[in-house]
């Protein structure tokens, strides 16, 4: 039996007093989840639903997510996570191309449910936090029962998120349980001891996202562990949490450790219970990295991965060391290499990382394509986009990230950049993240992103927005030079724009497409 929710009741058995779930000052047991998500599925049943059929969580992280994750999963259906940040026209065409039969929401969003809800397939909606029109409380729904776990195939899709659509519509994606089982165990096997029953690992990272809710969530209750759930992100809130229940592990994106480092009593923080911090979603600035560590003496080890990898691909293991500005080596059980545009491998350097300003990065990267149990079975109903995700080379099935790197002699990975950020400018390639990284080290910079503009001469040029210290004595042609300084001469931002805040996604990365957009409605 494959079902990821044995795992969990492995757990019960061995650690059912501890507490599964943190919220607000108040503990769940593993034996009290167990008997909630028994009652979750035992709903479903009582409402003729099971085996592949979708239920759409669209809720923050609250406990009646991994309740409603894991009674579904019991049950046998398939979870679709929505962001809880979407309005009716976003998770109309969720609904309607999972074809979800039920809905798990907040009471304050059922409106967004009913206004599109004639256009799916959803027969109930239930609602968390309070009562709706349309509605059935939570509490209602539950039916109190102990079901038993539904078999499932290693193949069975058992969770199916969506991507941030950046371009496009978004695409289903199809996870197995084995994809999350396997990489939810690697991610519980990547740091010193593995995470243990007393680790409390802050849950600050969307559950919607496929990096909350497998290296976070789910690593953490597969090992007896507590999931602290916090519905949002404020770096204050934050810190408090980790200080007051002197919590052991935290993950976040580059935003949240860059929120922490700038806040005014940042030096006052006290962050010694922490044993581990992971970092993903996007590269760190060194920066940053550094700045924290040296603020808080714990480490931050980067990842990599992407939602249709479950996520992770690479990680910097304690365990094997970790080079700064690396993303690790591939995890075991998953293989990863570098391809030219011919799927020809990509020779490694002797040691990275290289300074890239110097190389020349076109000789030595390609595309990260990677292939391994985590990966997805493919798009929803997308035969096309599944011909273009995947290429066979060897008997072996790659899948394509779509990011440029590098790789070295000793297996330590590397991301330059988006194959779609790249910016050509005069037959150069300019990688963002080089000059984001640049920027990051001047002390009047809190937060930068780069992108490509039109120019008549270039093609494209460089512009970088800047979001400058609250204390900032700087002027955008001071930025200008500094990075001429620093930089090749075609590399340094042509433009520099002062914005109050760049927009992000709900798990902290830049929306260039949006900055991108600014530009041109600008023309």
């Amino acid at each position: 039996m494959t079902n990821i929710v044995t795992n969990i009741a492995e757990t019960v058995e061995s650690h059912g007093n501890n507490a599964a779930i943190g919220f607000q000052g108040e503990e769940t047991s593993y034996e009290e989840f167990w008997a909630q998500s028994g009652a979750f599925a035992a709903a479903l049943e009582e409402h003729g639903l099971g085996e592949d059929d979708r239920v759409a969580i669209y809720l923050p992280n609250v406990p009646p997510f991994p309740i409603a994750f894991h009674g579904t999963l019991r049950a046998g259906g398939v979870v679709v996570p929505m962001n809880p940040q979407y309005k009716a026209r976003e998770i109309g065409h969720l609904l309607a191309d999972s074809e979800a039969k039920v809905v798990v929401t907040l009471a304050d969003l059922v409106p967004f449910v009913e206004e599109v809800r004639d256009d799916t397939d959803v027969e109930h909606v239930v609602s968390v936090g309070g009562d709706a029109d349309g509605a059935t409380p939570f509490e209602e729904f539950l039916v109190h029962a102990d079901p038993e776990i539904t078999d499932r195939a290693d193949d069975d899709v058992a969770v199916q998120p969506y991507t941030s659509g950046t371009t496009g519509q978004p695409k289903g994606v199809q996870l197995t349980h084995e994809n999350l089982t396997s990489n939810a165990t690697a991610a519980s096997e990547l740091i010193p001891d593995g995470i243990r029953p007393d680790d409390k690992q802050l849950g600050v990272l969307p559950l919607f996202h496929i990096y909350g809710m497998t290296v976070v969530m789910n690593a953490t209750l597969f090992n007896g562990g507590t999931y602290y759930a916090v519905p949002e992100w404020d770096a204050q809130n934050a810190v408090s949490i980790i200080e007051d229940e002197e919590l052991t592990i935290m993950h976040g994106v580059p935003a949240m450790y860059n929120d922490v480092i700038n806040q005014p009593d940042a030096e006052s923080f006290d962050l010694s219970s922490l044993r581990l911090c992971g970092v993903g979603g996007s590269g760190i600035p060194t920066e940053v990295l550094r700045t924290f560590e040296d603020l808080y003496d714990v480490e931050i080890y980067e990842g990599y991965g992407l939602t249709e990898t479950s996520p992770i691909t690479h990680f910097n293991s304690p365990i094997d060391g970790r080079r700064v500005g690396s993303i690790g080596k591939t995890v075991p059980g998953v293989d990863s290499k570098v391809v030219d545009e011919n799927f020809e491998e990509v020779t490694a350097v002797e040691s990275g990382p290289i300074d890239e300003d110097e190389a020349d990065l076109d000789g030595i990267t390609g595309e990260i394509v990677v292939s391994g149990p985590n990966v997805m079975n493919g798009y929803y109903r997308l035969p096309e986009a599944n011909e273009e995700a995947f290429t066979e080379a060897d008997g072996t099935r790659w899948f394509h990230t779509g990011d440029v790197g590098y790789h070295d002699e000793d297996g330590f990975f590397y991301v330059v950049d988006r194959e779609k950020h790249v910016i050509v400018t005069g037959g150069y390639n300019v990688y963002p993240r080089e000059v984001e990284e640049l920027l990051f080290e001047h002390d009047a910079v809190a937060d930068a992103a780069v992108v490509g503009i039109e120019d008549e001469r270039r093609g494209e040029t460089v512009k970088a927005y800047v979001v400058p210290t609250p204390e900032a004595d700087v002027s955008p042609e001071e930025i200008k030079e500094y990075c001429l300084e620093n930089l090749a001469e075609y590399k340094h931002p042509r433009e520099v724009e002062f914005v109050e805040e760049l927009p992000r996604t709900t798990t902290g990365k830049v929306q260039k497409f949006k900055l991108e957009e600014r530009e041109v409605a600008a023309e």
